[in-house]
């Protein structure tokens, strides 16, 4: 999804809890759209570098630097994303 800002974010849904994170890879700043999802963990399509949704951790290299992690609500089936 894309925020007022023009700022990508990632929305994923782990067991039911959603968590939101930029959807720009900190390693080469290719989008993490069509990376895999596994469990908590998003791999990057590009390089292969993973990261933790929940916390934006860097969990695998190429990868180094985290991502950021965004508040997300759910009101009446709607998500909010605090930026």
């Amino acid at each position: 999804m894309e925020a007022g800002n023009g700022k990508r974010i990632l929305v994923c849904n782990v067991g039911g809890e959603f968590f939101a994170v930029d959807d720009r890879c900190t390693h080469e700043d290719s989008s993490l759209y069509l990376g895999c999802l596994k469990g908590d963990r998003i791999h990057c399509s590009l390089h292969g570098g993973e990261f933790s949704v929940k916390t934006g951790e860097a969990l695998a290299e190429p990868a180094e630097v985290a991502l950021q992690t965004y508040q997300v609500s759910i009101e009446d089936g709607r998500i909010f994303i605090t930026l």
